[in-house]
């Protein structure tokens, strides 16, 4: 996660916030496996703490955390990366999973 946000900082030129986005699409690092590194270790975290606590409540929220992070990425993120960097978001869209990663990094050609 540590990575990711740093990647927005140093290569995107902005931060994962809406109200200060990046200048750049960051396609490199954990990206180049999963287009949403950041909500994917969110989730895995409060999954993997469900796990070890054994507590269920964790589970739910987990899920519904994950499905607030799945509408706001469909509605709002994707549509706005699409507008902001057209052709170069639309290749790495099509080439990289929006939640499950890659089992190989992508490559921009």
């Amino acid at each position: 996660m540590v990575d990711a946000f740093a990647r927005f900082a140093l290569q995107g030129l902005g931060t994962p916030a809406p109200i200060a986005p990046t200048r750049n699409l960051v396609v490199t690092g954990l990206y180049r496996y999963v287009r949403n590194p950041i909500y994917v270790a969110v989730v895995a975290i409060i999954l993997g703490q469900a796990v070890l606590m054994g507590d269920w409540r964790l589970i739910v929220y987990g899920a519904l955390l994950w499905l607030f992070f799945h509408v706001f990425v469909v509605a709002y993120e994707e549509p706005t990366l699409e507008r902001t960097f057209g052709s170069e978001y639309e290749a790495f869209r099509a080439a990289v999973p929006r939640w499950i990663p890659r089992m190989t990094p992508w490559r921009l050609k």
